[in-house]
């Protein structure tokens, strides 16, 4: 899920920085002189945007993909304590646990 995340983040910070050089192509002829003496702080804009982004689908994916684990979880964890559910090579090792 990090990695996905990580993915759709860069690509969007990819597409959004095209975008913007695009959009900004009349500053062509100082390109020289904005990245001698801002080119940090355009860096860490854009790694600061990929962060965010990444956070965000990160949480987006969580909020998606996990949203019923719990709910999930807890059903497979009642069937197997039950003596139906138990698989005999598992009875003895589940049930020492109790």
């Amino acid at each position: 899920m990090t990695a996905n995340a990580a993915f759709a983040a860069a690509l969007t910070t990819f597409l959004t920085v095209a975008w913007l050089a695009g959009a900004l192509s009349f500053l062509a002829p100082f390109k020289t002189v904005l990245f001698h003496r801002y080119g940090t702080v355009i860096v860490g804009g854009i790694l600061l945007l990929f962060l965010n982004l990444c956070a965000l689908y990160y949480g987006v994916g969580r909020w998606l993909f996990l949203r019923d684990a719990g709910r999930k979880l807890r059903h497979v964890d009642e069937q197997i304590r039950t003596d139906d559910g138990l698989h005999d090579d598992l009875r003895p090792h589940l049930l020492s646990r109790r």
